[in-house]
């Protein structure tokens, strides 16, 4: 049983009132102490599938209060343990639900993935470099060993993190930072397309100038198993690989062939690079918003339905245009 610890600094005059309030939600227990002479601490054991619905109520009484602070911590271990009566209706239960992390605690992993850092920076160029060498010696090894370090995982899910709760100023920082991702490997290959010939016997290579519609169910599981650990907040590091895999080397490629100056050939490398964006995005939407990801606001919900529903509808637009696109090309 995953637990979580909210620690919330709240007036003593208000302590009460909060306690009584919090007998209404499912926790494991709480305790408070006072931290001066006009606050209180009041520290609450959940399980973790609990957290968000008491972490959606503090954010509402935060909003009335400049003083009202809650923090929330991952707690590895507790004792007394747990009955093992308990655990087993809790692991009963967890067949029924998708388990997953709050919507808080996502947020803070999604705005610092939405960032573009020193460290972000590091791993594009030397992914995007050593992709870029995979391709050319036809070295698969050498091309999955990139996308073990590439971090374009990262701002992707936060675009669609970020549509799905109609955060616009998110969403516009996501996608300034996708689009910084995709241009540090385009420049790369570019730069070797113009010193360099084009690795026209490499399998690797000649993969990439091709499409067919088989492309597009890759991406959309590839972007729905990145939502998924997201979600869950496991390990992205697998998980990345497949969402690289559907980034990058098209990516590469493309910038490749601009390099070289072969503008009609690279139109089917950049169809596939938009087709797996568009097909990526589209699943992780869909994943969050089946997750149950939603802000609590009565505006911000109003904004974020009409920001799930545009969204959903032109990236569907998008990738039926792509779609009818490959077919036409294929017959």
């Amino acid at each position: 049983m995953e637990l979580q610890l909210i620690e919330v600094y709240l007036p003593k005059k208000t302590l009460e009132n909060f306690i009584t309030k919090l007998d209404e939600f499912s926790i494991i227990s709480h305790w408070n102490s006072s931290s001066s002479e006009e606050q209180e601490i009041v520290r609450i054991l959940v399980k973790k599938t609990r957290s968000e619905e008491i972490l959606n109520f503090l954010e509402i009484e935060a909003n009335y209060s400049d003083s009202f602070h809650a923090l929330l911590f991952n707690v590895h271990t507790y004792i007394p343990r747990i009955e093992e009566e308990d655990e087993k209706v809790e692991r009963k239960s967890d067949k029924a639900e998708l388990i997953r992390a709050s919507r808080h605690e996502l947020y803070a992993v999604v705005e610092s993935s939405s960032q573009i850092s020193r460290s972000f920076t590091w791993f594009l160029l030397l992914s995007a470099i050593v992709a870029t060498a995979g391709i050319i010696k036809n070295s698969p090894a050498i091309v999955i060993g990139a996308m073990v370090i590439a971090p374009l995982i990262g701002p992707f899910t936060s675009l669609a993190f970020a549509a799905i709760l109609g955060d616009y100023k998110l969403m516009r920082q996501s996608v300034i930072t996708s689009l910084y991702g995709l241009s540090v490997p385009l420049i790369i290959a570019g730069l070797v397309g113009i010193f360099f010939d084009l690795p026209v016997t490499s399998d690797e290579f000649q993969a990439r100038t091709q499409i067919e519609i088989m492309d597009i169910v890759v991406a959309l599981a590839s972007g729905a198993a990145g939502a998924l650990s997201f979600i869950k907040r496991i390990s992205e590091a697998l998980v990345g690989v497949m969402v690289s895999v559907a980034l990058l080397p098209p990516t590469v490629v493309f910038g490749m062939m601009i390099g070289s100056g072969n503008w009609s050939a690279s139109m089917t490398p950049f169809l596939l690079l938009l087709v797996n964006i568009s097909s990526i995005i589209l699943s992780a939407i869909l994943v969050f918003w089946l997750s149950g990801i939603k802000p609590v606001n009565w505006k911000k919900i109003q904004i974020a339905n009409t920001s799930r529903i545009f969204a959903l509808i032109f990236i569907s637009l998008v990738i039926l245009i792509l779609f009818i696109v490959i077919y036409i090309i294929q017959i």
